[in-house]
Order: C-alpha cells, then sequence, then structure tokens
C-alpha cells in the first residue's frame, strides 16, 4: 500500500503500525499539539521515517491533502464527531480510485472501559450508511474487533 492517511492520530496507536507496513507515506492529523508530537515521538522510537503528523481541524479545513493522492483512509474511533459525514466525505476525496476506508468504533456497549457516551456511539450499520451517503461502496459492513470495537471496510470505487 502507497500513502496513508489517518483522521485523528492521537498516540499514533494506528498511524505507527500502518507505517510499518505502508511503502508509502503516513499522513497523521490530530488537532491536538500533544497528540502530534506523541505520533512524532512513537514514530521515532521505532525508527520510522514515513510518519508526517501535523496538526490540523480537518474536520472545519480539511486534511490539505491533494484529491486522489492516498491508498488507504483510517477513521478509527472518531465518527462520534459532531459532523461523520463530513470526515467521511474529506476521505473519500482523497482518496484515490479502488482507495479503501477503515472505519472502527467501541461496540455499543456500556461495559467499554473507554469511549464516547453511549448516546453519540455509532453502531456498524450507521458508519456503514453515512460511508454510502458520502460515497463509498461497502466491502464489508461488519468486522468484529473483540473485545471492545467493530469495523467497516468502504472503498472509493472508480
Amino acid at each position: 500500500m502507497g500513502d496513508i492517511a489517518d483522521f485523528g492520530c492521537g498516540y499514533g496507536t494506528f498511524s505507527v503500525p500502518a507505517a510499518q507496513m505502508a511503502a508509502g507515506t503516513v499522513h497523521a492529523f490530530d488537532v491536538e499539539p500533544e497528540m502530534v508530537d506523541a505520533t512524532r515521538r512513537a514514530a521515532r522510537q521505532c525508527g520510522l521515517t514515513n510518519v508526517v503528523a501535523r496538526q490540523r481541524d480537518f474536520v472545519a479545513a480539511g486534511t490539505g491533502l491533494p484529491e486522489a493522492s492516498v491508498d488507504h483512509a483510517m477513521l478509527h474511533n472518531i465518527l462520534h464527531a459532531e459532523e461523520p459525514v463530513v470526515l467521511l466525505s474529506e476521505a473519500f476525496r482523497i482518496l484515490s480510485p479502488g482507495g479503501t476506508l477503515s472505519i472502527m468504533h467501541w461496540i455499543h456497549d456500556p461495559k467499554t472501559p473507554r469511549g464516547p457516551s453511549m448516546s453519540i456511539r455509532p453502531r456498524p450499520e450507521q458508519c456503514a450508511a453515512w460511508a454510502q451517503t458520502a460515497g463509498f461502496s461497502i466491502v464489508i459492513p461488519h468486522i468484529g474487533l473483540p473485545p471492545y470495537h467493530y469495523g467497516v471496510l468502504a472503498q472509493k470505487t472508480a
């Protein structure tokens, strides 16, 4: 896989493993400067040079990446945001034709140890519907990621 975009990189939990497998650059975005610094440190500790972490309000301003410039976009534990379709539409814009989108979120179970409140926690079918609204085709509508998460895989078809 070539370039990847990570929306809401946090501590680099997903950016770093993705960079270890990617042939291209992982563009890691977060609105919090502390999270961007944490991702940079995590990448450096693993000897990675293909992680570019940037502080950016990608909900309000997009990623700033060119259209059709990445092969994969990761929206992990972030679609509880106020405007999920805006995030998904930006992912669709920057993905190349045939590019893939992975969505991961906390299951709708109050016993999960962290995550957003149940009132805003999306279910897999809701995430898939939002992705379709943004233009994606759903490849796998529900991937079990026990004990606390699920995933959805979508694609930008040509």
